[in-house]
């Protein structure tokens, strides 16, 4: 396929989640509080996306990746949150480090809003 008819096919749709992710960004930077691991990873990923070259994906991937071989003794949190606590700086993180837990938001948040709505 030629670089036109990627940019015909897929420009619209990589368009709109480059504004999302922009929004995303707005919103973050907007509240208040401090960056932790999963924001810092983000910027990383950020990063690499601005360099030149062709294996952006997988490298993005690793921003976020937990690169140790190691299986921890035991799991600090049901559920991936999408980022390794140690990704910012690449070494192990420290043993109390989870995911936090979300706070209201998503589709969860929103389910759980409008039951308590409906319940008024």
């Amino acid at each position: 396929m030629t670089r036109q008819q990627l940019l015909d096919l897929y420009f619209l749709d990589a368009r709109g989640k480059l504004i999302e992710l922009a929004a995303f960004l707005d919103r973050v930077e907007r509240a208040e509080g401090a960056d932790d691991f999963r924001l810092q990873a983000f910027r990383q990923a950020l990063a690499i996306l601005s360099q030149a070259g062709s294996d952006r994906a997988p490298d993005v991937l690793l921003a976020f990746s937990d690169p140790t071989t190691e299986p921890i003794p035991v799991a600090t949190t049901k559920a991936a949150c999408g980022a390794w606590p140690g990704a910012a700086d690449r070494r192990p993180p420290p043993a109390q480090a989870a995911c936090p837990r979300p706070q209201g938001g998503g589709a969860r948040g929103r389910r759980q809003a409008r039951r308590t709505n409906k319940r008024r």
